[in-house]
């Protein structure tokens, strides 16, 4: 990263900022672009001085994935791209199905043909679980997103660039997730549950900005990167936000999964393990399969046999009731003070 020009279309999002501060806590680049629509939450990043480092350019582009042109303008000797901009909420996009068509998919599209007209060098687009054998529409975007730039390698010619995906579960206090929701519902001594055999992965926000950075160094082109997180129980949850509260069953919601899946067992056959994280390869082969097993890791990876999945109810690694709790803690705004600690 020192030296290099950063650009993050969805800047001022929550990964967006997390990014952007690691990258100027333990980086010198030459300049960051934030690529946004939100004018107000680009006005108050540009009055923090977490986003502000001597000897680093800090540009604000508002503009939005739609926009192509915009996007080229925007890009112009850029080195990496990370794309963060998408509709994440799954009610809105069930509701506003081709809206998030446009933003995830169209806008998606955009990002890969402005990286090639602007000559970027590395591009990782961030995905989600719910990509994973989609029951929503969201999903079904994001796994749309999600092969259009996988496939993107397949025709970048004499072009030095690669494009590689990032996909991972649940961040831990994300807006509009289940555990804002739960501290908020603390209050009223009454916590609503879908289902008590509910199982999420579990990753912070923290831990995915620095999954991103690990997977701009191994990156090759063509992978989807899919990092080995804990799970939590939805009743493990509620015990440690609130143990005395009142559980009130309501059921599950359309387009919600009992586990959620991070590789299925079709994808199994196409999956490298390595230690902390796994690799589903690209439908078209771009390289030597058995050189980057041996040597794309610390290493080297072993193949993944068929029948083998990802899922969060079948997780090696689940949260205690404690853990959970002291992660809340440290981890989500404003949790100490709705703890009393």
């Amino acid at each position: 990263m020192d030296g290099k020009t950063i650009l993050i279309t969805g800047g001022t999002g929550s990964f967006g900022k997390k990014f952007i501060e690691t990258v100027l806590s333990r980086f010198s680049p030459k300049k960051i672009i934030i690529y946004s629509r939100d004018e107000l939450k680009q006005y108050e990043m540009q009055q923090n001085p977490r986003f502000r480092k001597e000897g680093v350019l800090m540009r604000y582009f508002i503009g939005d994935v739609r926009d192509k042109e915009r996007l080229i303008r925007a890009m112009t000797e850029v080195d990496y791209v990370v794309h963060a901009a998408a509709l994440k909420q799954v009610p809105a996009a069930e509701y506003n199905p081709f809206e998030a068509v446009k933003t995830n998919v169209i806008g998606g599209q955009n990002v890969i043909d402005a990286c090639f007209e602007s000559g970027v060098k590395k591009v990782i687009a961030l995905s989600t679980d719910k990509a994973a054998a989609p029951i929503n529409l969201y999903g079904a975007t994001k796994l749309t997103s999600d092969k259009l730039f996988v496939a993107a390698n397949n025709y970048r010619g004499t072009h030095d660039i690669r494009f590689s995906v990032v996909r991972y579960g649940n961040v831990m206090g994300s807006r509009g997730s289940v555990i804002p929701f739960f501290l908020d519902k603390k209050k009223s001594g009454v916590l609503p549950i879908t289902d008590e055999r509910m199982t999420r992965f579990n990753i912070t926000l923290q831990e995915g900005v620095d999954f991103v950075l690990a997977a701009f160094q191994r990156m090759w082109g063509g992978e989807l990167f899919v990092p080995k997180i804990p799970s939590y129980n939805i009743l493990d949850l509620a015990k440690a936000i609130a143990p005395d509260a009142k559980l009130e069953n309501v059921g599950i919601r359309p387009g919600e999964k009992l586990h959620e899946e991070m590789i299925t067992e079709t994808d199994s056959i196409n999956t490298i393990e390595f230690d902390d994280y796994y690799v589903i390869l690209p439908s078209t082969q771009i390289w030597d399969i058995e050189k980057f097993r041996a040597e794309s890791g610390a290493k080297a990876g072993k193949f993944c046999q068929y029948g083998f999945s990802y899922n969060s109810g079948g997780n090696e690694k689940f949260l205690t009731v404690d853990e959970i709790r002291e992660m809340i803690k440290a981890n989500v705004d404003g949790a100490s003070e709705i703890y009393g600690d």
